[in-house]
């Protein structure tokens, strides 16, 4: 076992070998003699048979048109945000290890993610376990329910394809010259905003009237939207993440499952459903208070 956990760590750190099965079809990975050599003693000797049960593993999910192989959460989030629809879904590797995917799927303006485990040729996604990939897909097929801590249901209605037909069209370059000199690499950074997309119910203290009333809130960007409803278009108000000091857990309300975000002009209070719902609010928001106060 011991073997076992040191070689994952080995490939982790992104050595090319028989066990990184995240490719496009039709690209082959060599792999160099020294590499096999150091995986082989790693692994304290694992059997030939195990290898090629893996590499198996691998060229079957080749073959699901909508398995999008190492496309990051982000990436994900965007892909089906822009061009996507209600209950598009994919599959994708997880960060957390190998036999770990995640099912991402569009839901109304956010996109939310589900754990896929594979043990050995079985598919675990929920409270199911699929002892094949042709079962696991025919699942899919017959558009499942799918619900999560915060009450949201949502159908699975169609995978999102890895191959797109695209057109062979580009623009031609007419004017092409440098805005300022002097610059080098260094000053080049790529930045890009974490969409890190969350929706669903909340109970909201009211500013004036201390009453609770729910709304619907959305998460994208570093904008916090609430809505009078999940079908209402345009939002009550949107919050600025970027002005946001804080986001914990609230005791000062007598209410379960609370939190405030804190402004400077106000501090917003927010009840979940469940503690399970409340934490994944404020884990996200957190993250994204981290993301936007980075630099300042």
């Amino acid at each position: 076992m011991t073997g076992l956990t040191s070689c994952s760590k080995y490939f982790l750190l992104g050595v090319p070998s028989w066990f990184h099965f995240c490719m496009p079809t039709g690209l082959q990975i060599v792999t160099h003699q020294q590499t096999l050599l150091q995986c082989v003693d790693l692994l304290g000797g694992m059997s030939f048979s195990s290898r090629a049960s893996s590499e198996e593993m691998s060229d079957e999910l080749e073959t699901l048109g909508w398995y999008h192989y190492d496309l990051s959460r982000h990436a994900a989030e965007a892909l089906l945000l822009s061009n996507g629809s209600d209950g598009s879904y994919l599959l994708r590797n997880s960060n957390e290890g190998p036999g770990c995917f995640a099912l991402s799927v569009r839901a109304k303006e956010s996109v939310k993610h589900y754990h896929v485990t594979r043990r050995d040729h079985a598919y675990v996604f929920g409270f199911s376990t699929f002892a094949t990939l042709p079962d696991f897909i025919s699942h899919f097929a017959n558009k499942p329910l799918v619900g999560s801590e915060t009450g949201t249901l949502l159908v699975l209605k169609s995978p999102y394809p890895w191959r797109v037909e695209e057109p062979s069209i580009y623009e031609s370059v007419r004017v092409h010259t440098a805005l300022q000199t002097g610059r080098t690499e260094n000053d080049l950074v790529a930045t890009a905003p974490a969409l890190g997309t969350k929706e669903g119910y909340l109970l909201k203290q009211g500013a004036i009237v201390k009453s609770w009333k729910q709304r619907w809130f959305t998460l994208s960007r570093y904008e916090l939207k609430y809505f009078k409803d999940q079908m209402y278009e345009d939002p009550i108000r949107t919050q600025d993440l970027k002005a946001c000091s804080a986001v914990q857990f609230d005791y000062s309300q007598q209410r379960i499952n609370c939190f405030c975000l804190v402004f400077p002009e106000r501090t917003f209070y927010l009840c979940a459903k469940t503690g399970v719902e409340a934490d994944e609010w404020i884990k996200i928001l957190r993250w994204k208070l981290s993301q936007a106060h980075k630099g300042q």
